[in-house]
């Protein structure tokens, strides 16, 4: 009997596999329920749920695309899913409080932000392994991140000091800090790196910033609760979120104006595109769903079901991030 449950039980873990093998997969992290939850992208049907530590909120692939890196911040971990299917390939632990990550352009450098221990930790990166250069501590919650295309800066948001910081990635040290509006979130830098858009949380704006000159230029009107950012990939426009007024924007670039907005219920937050362009999804964190939206009406096409505060989402087939 427990041979034969055995048998059935791992026959069932391979249908599941084979299915995510032959789908184009969308990684949803639930982070309330330390799971990562699985969707085949063109029916929109759960292919399956894997656990994964507390609190994953951010996700990332390697530079090679090999690996998809889930940040679980409460267990001090990072997990390695196969982008395609979704299946956990390894995982690394003793990565202390890893809310958002990153990498820089020129994959060189790591960045982990420590939101609940406020302080920010730079990795050297030699393609296989990470090694801690540095701890930084910064103000209050260390949020998101944007580099410059010369991997010489990241700039951090901190929501909690009302802040951004810029850090110089070979010294390893803070160059400056700056107030901006009230618990700025998500942190974008312009394709010609000419200006930070940081999407300013405790109110309705994106801020716009000179930071060679550390100075706003511009408030940008959006939705209440300006979250984060997602660029639409033709090098120009950006959708942002607003997880209070329940919209998403979409702002130029060039002209530092707001051309569009989605309504999205639910709390919109992180956002991934169809290499097509055609087609964003959204994490949806009040409501435990993901929206699936035609960019091209500005509509909700679908609403898929998934665990509990979902936050980041990724499919290998996405649209380009510039």
């Amino acid at each position: 009997m427990l041979r034969r449950l055995g048998l059935l039980l791992s026959l069932l873990s391979t249908m599941i596999a084979a299915s995510a093998a032959h789908a184009n997969v969308v990684v949803v992290l639930n982070s309330r329920d330390a799971s990562v939850t699985l969707l085949d992208q063109s029916t929109y049907q759960e292919i399956g749920t894997i656990p994964v530590g507390k609190e994953p909120h951010h996700l990332m692939p390697t530079p090679d695309s090999k690996s998809l890196i889930v940040a679980s911040a409460i267990s001090n971990e990072l997990y390695f899913l196969d982008p395609k299917t979704g299946q956990v390939q390894s995982r690394i632990k003793d990565i202390t409080d890893p809310y958002q990550i990153g990498f820089s352009p020129d994959q060189k450098w790591f960045v982990a932000n420590a939101l609940r221990l406020d302080h920010v930790d730079i990795y050297r990166y030699d393609g296989r392994d990470l090694k801690l250069a540095k701890r930084l501590p910064l103000a209050k919650l260390p949020s998101h991140m944007a580099f410059t295309s010369d991997s010489k800066t990241v700039f951090i948001t901190q929501q909690g000091s009302d802040q951004i910081s810029a850090i110089d990635l070979e010294t390893q040290q803070v160059k400056w800090t700056m107030p901006v509006g009230k618990l700025p979130a998500g942190i974008a830098i312009t394709p010609d790196d000419k200006y930070l858009l940081v999407g300013i949380m405790g109110s309705d704006y994106v801020e716009v910033i000179d930071w060679r000159t550390q100075k706003t230029v511009k408030k940008i009107k959006a939705g209440e609760g300006t979250h984060n950012f997602r660029a639409m990939g033709d090098k120009r426009h950006l959708f942002v979120s607003n997880r209070i007024s329940n919209t998403i924007n979409i702002i130029d670039q060039q002209t530092l104006e707001n051309v569009g907005t989605i309504n999205v219920p639910g709390g919109p937050d992180c956002m991934e595109l169809t290499d097509d362009g055609k087609t964003l999804w959204a994490t949806l964190r009040w409501i435990k769903k993901v929206a699936v939206i035609d960019v091209a009406s500005k509509k909700v096409i679908k609403m898929i079901p998934v665990g509990r505060s979902p936050h980041g989402v990724y499919f290998a087939n996405h649209a380009p991030r510039m």
